[in-house]
């Protein structure tokens, strides 16, 4: 019988092993327009979003390096002297008395501001003037015209990056019927400060977020054409006049005791005039990554006449390739972002001999930048970022075979040539987050010398070689009932997306799990920085949440697939930022909280800023440090690796936990310790004691403890740590059944906010699981249930995490379709498979790929769970090469929802109690070998070597 048995299971691996492999590729049938239908490629350090046109083809990049700001002090000197009053209005209950005195004294320190008031008066000189823009007589013949408003600022309207003074004039006849009335003017919201003026007459002038809507008075009407004339300086980020969020909502006129629904809109064409393009600096908190540039294709073409369009990003190697025929031509290019030469490369063929044509143009949204030649076959862009200490330079050199290759006005001009390719080299003078010395320019001359003596052919291959060795480390393959493809998978990715959430297509979710393995690739290479929110692609200089490091959830959110996912190599980059914060957050624990060790609040940027930024009520949170100290220890649980426990997560571990040691204070009331001042991450506001900081302080002890156990040393610290340990406000449930987020019992069942932050003992952490703590996941369970599905990209890759450790397989499938949704102004996913928050974060990609990845394994308790959360939607499928704590890397194979496959490589020696359908199966284990399971799942069998 137990030959049969093996029989049957061998039978069953082969059928999943013969299944066909899926096409994991994203591909269009039509250029992008917008930047989030662009497709992304990068090495790590340069990365781009390619358009594809085949007129006009736009290839936007960035260095990683590139951010506002400079090296500074972002710490308040002796703000601790205020710590013990902040915690003494909380205990008392005056939360906002805390807050305020919070903003006022506790805050981060901002960068240097310029003379606004100086600015201000210099542009209002106009208005002295007897014919100025807010008189009606004056002559805007020459102005050029913008649709007005819009949400998104009028950068949206072809004003590119503007900061500015620029004046808007539209005019508009007074009906019949509002003769000598008082009218209303519902503009909403202008950023940043307005002058407003009717006919030559000031009706208002605000500098604020406010809605504008000021009274015009009858005495400033006349019959027939009036005008309005707005001066607006704007000083950062979008600007214009912005109106309702609600696009279908109008700005206009209508009578002060009319009805709103009559009124006069002012949507449109507005006549506009720059003043001024130049504004003083705008002090900030922490600074903002930065678009490089453009490098613009022009080929002339008649778009017209194209056929056979074809737009493909191939995750398997890393190429991205335009493809289409003209006049009976095949052309083609092929897009590369090459690590080992550290160069972007684009490469043009076509069918015929000769007919390779086109001008390369190169441009940047920042102010005054920079083209200049070379050589004949070389230009470079120069920028300098505005009031900040980085500049930066681009080598773009374009090399063909026959044809000719020239400058002229500062463009590259291939003529006739059979084959020819452009190569991209981008760097800036940053060092380190303390140093601006290093040479642009030499940077990129060395990285153009690199491939002087090679081809594309060869940098191509150099490149797929680098690459796979990180994205072969796993396999995966989701098949419907029968084992065939589905109808779905030869559609192209954009029509894909939008019938996923109501068809059947799991294909499209392992196409998706590695789109995400291939993001974290692209933007992470080990001796990089980081992927930030949007990773490493941004198009603006005032991107949203300035594409910054928010640690209170998004940073980590991006690297919960590397250690799972097989990516663990690039977790360096993340501990590389973590060795630099826990340098700079030595001196914001000590001038803050007279504390020892390091501490980080919620967010980060390039120049390691660690204090807290933005306002009181949600910035000052304590647990950034202690939370990216579980992503050191979580390297060492998935690879055992003590050499990197000794010298990298342990050192940085230890400091934290000092600091948390030292800031840990009693409650009055019940008499645990808690942490305060903080705060729920984005919700709640300042309080003493919530519970995600909790449990995230203990992860960190229990992980420090066991760390110098392992590595015996700090003997007196550890008996320090384990005798707190028990003494922090634990997990309490309440009235309603729910976890609570706060030491108060005030959770509101109505309240649908995104973060979930009091969840974090369920996932990421582990504290709360269904072997250790069963009512407590009851608890957390029902606070999901009450937040409810709907939310924000990157809130839905948390919540599908969550819905897995839960072990809720279809509801977890639910979720991600929710997310596999085409985003408009609610969450989901754009057309190139961004996570939408909106507008575009990288975060919800990694948290959706981990999620999916923690339906088929869990390893974050006593055993090894195999298939723990699988849906329906998923009944056939398998992976290879997925990773569990304890150093185990796992092939996993199953056919109606059963499993009939499961071989396990050890990278480390130990034990493991593997567990499936409730059977539980101990085994012990040696490095660097293989393992199979038996068929009834009761035996572990060494393979033999081979």
């Amino acid at each position: 019988m137990k030959n049969s048995k093996t029989i049957l299971f061998l039978v069953a691996v082969f059928v999943a092993v013969q299944l066909p492999a899926q096409d994991l590729k994203l591909w269009y049938q039509h250029p992008a327009k917008e930047w989030v239908e662009a497709l992304p490629i990068g090495n790590g350090r340069l990365g781009a979003m390619v358009f594809g046109g085949v007129q006009t083809d736009r290839v936007q990049f960035n260095e990683e390096t590139l951010w506002s700001g400079y090296p500074r002090d972002y710490n308040k000197k002796g703000a601790y002297r205020y710590l013990d009053s902040i915690r003494g209005l909380l205990f008392a209950g005056k939360q906002k008395e805390a807050e305020d005195l919070a903003g006022r004294e506790f805050m981060g320190l901002k960068s240097a501001d310029g003379d606004r008031q100086a600015w201000i008066k210099k542009q209002k000189e106009v208005l002295d003037q007897r014919s100025n823009p807010s008189q009606t007589q004056y002559n805007d013949l020459s102005w050029k015209r913008i649709h007005q408003p819009n949400y998104d600022g009028w950068e949206k309207e072809g004003l590119g990056e503007l900061d500015g003074a620029v004046w808007l004039r539209k005019t508009f006849d007074l009906p019949e019927g509002w003769k000598g009335k008082d009218l209303v003017l519902d503009i909403n919201k202008i950023t940043d400060l307005d002058y407003t003026y009717v006919n030559g007459v000031l009706i208002g002038s605000q500098d604020n977020d406010a809605a504008r809507n000021y009274k015009i008075p009858a005495s400033a009407l006349k019959a027939g054409r009036n005008c309005i004339a707005i001066l607006v300086l704007n000083f950062a980020n979008k600007g214009g006049i912005l109106g309702y969020k609600d696009a279908g909502k109008q700005i206009g006129i209508y009578p002060v005791k009319g009805n709103e629904k009559d009124k006069l809109s002012l949507n449109g064409q507005w006549k506009y005039l720059i003043q001024t393009d130049q504004v003083p600096a705008v002090g900030e908190f922490q600074a903002r990554y930065q678009p490089f540039g453009d490098v613009v294709f022009h080929v002339n073409a008649d778009e017209t006449k194209v056929k056979d369009y074809r737009r493909v990003l191939d995750l398997e190697t890393a190429v991205l390739t335009t493809a289409y025929n003209y006049n009976g031509v095949d052309f083609k290019r092929t897009y590369i972002a090459s690590q080992p030469q550290q160069v972007l490369a684009v490469n043009f063929t076509a069918s015929r001999p000769g007919s390779v044509s086109f001008e390369t143009e190169l441009t940047s949204p920042h102010q005054h930048f920079i083209v200049e030649a070379v050589d004949q076959q070389t230009l470079v862009l120069k920028i300098q970022v505005k009031d900040g200490a980085l500049r930066g330079e681009s080598y773009v050199q374009v090399r063909v075979t026959k044809g000719s290759v020239a400058v002229k006005d500062n463009k590259l001009i291939v003529s006739k040539a059979d084959e020819a390719t452009v190569f991209i080299a981008a760097a800036t003078n940053f060092k380190n987050f303390k140093d601006v010395s290093a040479d642009p320019s030499a940077r990129c001359r060395a990285a153009i010398k690199g491939i002087q003596q090679q081809s594309f052919a060869s940098v191509l291959k150099a490149h797929v070689k680098e690459y796979q060795q990180y994205f072969n480390t796993l396999s995966v393959n989701f098949y419907g009932q029968k084992n065939q493809p589905s109808a779905n998978e030869s559609l192209p990715t954009d029509l894909r997306l939008e019938k996923f959430a109501r068809s059947g297509d799991p294909e499209f979710v392992a196409l998706y799990m590695q789109y995400g393995r291939y993001l974290l690739i692209s933007s992470s290479r080990p001796g990089t920085y980081p992927a930030n929110l949007q990773g490493i692609w941004n198009e603006l200089l005032s991107p949203p949440w300035g594409s910054k490091y928010t640690t209170n959830i998004n940073a980590e959110m991006n690297y919960w697939p590397a250690e799972l996912l097989g990516l663990s190599p690039l977790h360096d980059a993340l501990f590389k930022m973590v060795e630099e914060l826990a340098v700079s957050g030595k001196e914001t624990a000590k001038e803050y909280y007279n504390a020892p060790g390091w501490v980080l609040h919620h967010n980060t940027d390039l120049w390691r800023g660690t204090a807290a930024i933005n306002a009181s009520n949600h910035g000052i949170w304590v647990t950034g440090g202690a939370w990216l100290c579980s992503h050191l220890w979580e390297r060492y649980l998935f690879t055992k690796d003590e050499r990197f426990l000794k010298d990298t997560a342990y050192p940085i571990m230890r400091e934290a936990a000092l600091f948390f040691n030292h800031f840990l204070i009693k409650d009055p009331v019940t008499g645990y310790l808690i942490s305060t001042p903080s705060n729920s991450p984005e919700h709640g506001g300042l309080v003493a004691g919530p519970t995600m900081d909790h449990q995230i302080i203990r992860a960190l002890f229990k992980s420090t403890i066991e760390a110098s156990q392992i590595l015996k040393t700090d003997a007196a610290l550890r008996k320090e740590l384990e005798e707190k340990y028990p003494r922090i406000a634990p997990n309490k449930i309440g009235r309603f059944g729910q976890l609570q987020e706060w030491m108060q019992d005030v959770d509101d069942t109505t309240d649908k906010h995104r973060h979930v932050s009091h969840l974090w003992g369920v996932y990421p952490g582990n504290e709360i699981n269904w072997e250790t703590a069963p009512e407590l996941m009851k608890a957390a369970r029902q606070s999901l249930i009450y937040r409810g599905d709907a939310a924000t990209g990157w809130s839905l890759g948390w919540k599908i995490n969550l819905w897995a450790r839960f072990k809720d397989g279809n509801h977890t499938y639910k979720l991600i379709q929710m997310l596999l949704t085409p985003a408009g102004r609610s969450a989901g996913s754009y057309p190139n498979l961004f996570d939408a928050h909106p507008p575009f974060q990288i975060d919800g990609n990694f948290g959706g790929a981990a999620g999916i990845g923690e339906m088929l394994l869990q390893s974050h308790t006593a055993f090894v769970d195999i298939l723990p959360a699988l849906p329906d939607a998923l009944p056939n499928g398998r992976i290879n090469g997925i990773h569990a704590r304890g150093g185990l890397i796992l092939d996993i194979a199953w056919e109606q929802k059963h499993l009939t496959q499961l071989n396990i490589k050890a990278i480390a020696d130990g034990s493991a109690q593997l567990r499936y359908m409730g059977k539980v199966l101990p085994f012990n284990f040696k490095k660097g070998r293989q393992y199979s399971v038996s068929a009834d799942f009761k035996r572990v069998v060494e393979n033999e070597k081979r």
